[in-house]
């Protein structure tokens, strides 16, 4: 098979709006089957510089060609293949005269594809196994004879389909990688997508550079060019509104719409009453101060608290918070002549948890800036950020020249502490959550292990319990602590800060917090977890 040449074209595409990534860059397409690493694949794509997308597993293979990609990988599922209703690929797919890569499900789709039987494995499984490679394959070049992968499947190949060839078994699943070079097709039943498959990285690299033939074109240089052409395109004049938080995401964008429109942007930064401690005079300095953006401050603290006042569920809490932050910019955009543009710091794993748009993935939860707008306001939704992760965008603040000390500053969510106060807000529940928190991350900067971490915050738990203080029985409320390492925010591992550390944070939280007698530390991964307790 010819390796494709490269492309070039016009535009971006930022979901809905004029122009094209897939244009631009060699692009590797990503079939969803509903696989938990599906936007993982993506995002170690993007780490070898080059750019994909995922899209739903039932695109059809002309859809695909529109896109002119160098490559498409089949993702996991957690379907077996012979189900009823199991998710097919369009057989198209394997005509374009592009690579196909099947992992896990997508393994065994490829397999029956082309004839072979598979089968329900009397031994299942799931965790680190260890597999043997042979000599000879492309996708497996430069591996040791013998490594360490990441297995999750209940199903196995049952035997080598005509074509292709076997490259590579493990103990309980004698078929566990499969190629047909001639034909440019892959297949493998583990997962190189996750750190925990130690080669990996390289496994993708050689499917992407060996066998796809990529350039790695895909740079946030290039990248923040592109973007601010595409917003110039969009918002050729009148007035750009932007929400303000403080945080990564949204200051990023406002750097950006300020290289792209100048004085026509128009910087809110909104005090819902849901922010951290001194948040607010933190973002006046930092973005003010320092960025010189012009910042509009709009308290509108009441307004919030009045609207989520009796709310306990959380996807009530984020759709009621949406709904006032959209109020908000309403009134915000009637006092500014000619505001016709609305910009947020959406981002990827916002769109993929927010809406099963992707393939058959689960919603996770729902982004209070994920959805469009009410047609009522009259704007244009600009989202420069939507099809970027996390370090993206870092590096892309990097790129417009934002100082470390913001780019490195923990996530927080758009709706607040109303997503890490359990159960019923009230002013009371936030003062308390705001001092507990500010305890926390002080300990953790104090002790050089903020940057050490990837987000760290405490949660409000909706529970009293007995304790004793003074001598006197108390019953009052839990504070939870949550720290978590990840690179992509798309999985994550809880972090295993020292004993000692955590003794001296929560016995300053029982003892300058009013109303806090118990602290407890949170051991969870994502998944099974989300990072946010809400």
């Amino acid at each position: 098979m010819s390796n494709p040449a490269s492309r070039s074209g016009n535009g971006v595409n930022l979901r809905g709006q004029e122009t094209d990534l897939s244009a631009r860059h060699q692009t590797v397409i990503v079939l969803d089957f509903g696989s938990q690493y599906t936007q993982l694949i993506a995002r170690r794509l993007r780490q070898n510089r080059v750019y994909c997308e995922v899209h739903p597993c039932a695109m059809a293979a002309s859809e695909m060609a529109k896109l002119q990609p160098i490559g498409v990988i089949l993702s996991g599922g957690p379907q077996s293949v012979y189900d009823e209703n199991a998710s097919r690929v369009d057989p198209a797919v394997f005509d374009l005269d592009v690579p196909v890569l099947g992992i896990c499900y997508g393994f065994n789709l490829i397999a029956q594809q082309f004839g072979a039987e598979v089968e329900a494995s009397t031994d299942r499984e799931y965790g680190r196994a260890e597999i043997e490679i042979f000599d000879g394959s492309e996708l497996l070049d430069s591996l040791a004879a013998s490594e360490t992968v990441w297995m999750s499947h209940g199903d196995r190949v049952a035997k080598v389909p005509d074509g292709f060839r076997l490259i590579a078994s493990s103990k309980s699943a004698p078929i566990v990688g499969l190629e047909d070079a001639e034909r440019g097709i892959y297949g493998i039943q583990f997962h190189p997508e996750v750190s925990h498959t130690a080669s990996g990285q390289e496994i993708l690299h050689n499917f992407l550079y060996r066998i796809c033939g990529a350039s790695g074109d895909w740079a946030m240089a290039s990248y923040l060019e592109e973007a601010v052409e595409t917003i110039r395109r969009q918002a050729p004049t009148g007035r750009v509104l932007c929400g303000i938080s403080g945080g990564v995401d949204s200051s990023v964008v406002a750097v950006l719409l300020r290289r792209a429109v100048g004085e026509r942007l128009s910087a809110v930064f909104v005090d819902t009453g849901l922010l951290r401690k001194d948040e607010r005079r933190h973002m006046e300095n930092s973005l003010g101060t320092g960025l010189g953006l012009p910042v509009t401050v709009v308290d509108a603290r009441e307004r919030f608290l009045g609207a989520l006042e009796g709310i306990s569920d959380p996807e009530e809490k984020r759709r009621t918070i949406g709904r006032v932050f959209i109020e908000v910019f309403e009134g915000e955009a009637q006092r500014l002549d000619g505001a016709g543009y609305l910009a947020q710091g959406t981002l990827y794993p916002d769109v993929i948890e927010s809406v099963s748009i992707k393939g058959p993935s689960a919603v996770i939860k729902t982004h209070h800036n994920v959805g469009g707008l009410p047609e009522r306001l009259g704007f244009e939704l600009i989202e420069p950020l939507r099809m970027l992760f996390k370090d993206e965008v870092r590096q892309l603040g990097r790129e417009l020249g934002l100082p470390e000390e913001l780019i490195g500053r923990h996530p927080f969510p758009g709706p607040g502490l109303g997503v890490r106060i359990l159960g019923e807000i009230t002013p009371q529940r936030i003062r308390t959550l705001q001092e507990a928190d500010a305890i926390f991350i002080q300990e953790l900067c104090s002790r050089d292990l903020y940057n050490k971490v990837s987000q760290a915050f405490a949660v409000l738990l909706p529970v009293h319990t007995v304790g004793v203080m003074g001598d006197s029985r108390t019953y009052e409320n839990v504070v939870a602590l949550r720290a978590v390492e990840t690179q992509d925010f798309m999985t994550a591992d809880w972090s295993p800060l020292p004993h000692e550390f955590l003794a001296v944070v929560a016995n300053r939280i029982v003892n300058e917090v009013r109303g806090v007698n118990r602290v407890v530390y949170d051991i969870t991964s994502k998944p099974p977890a989300t990072i946010e307790w809400e």
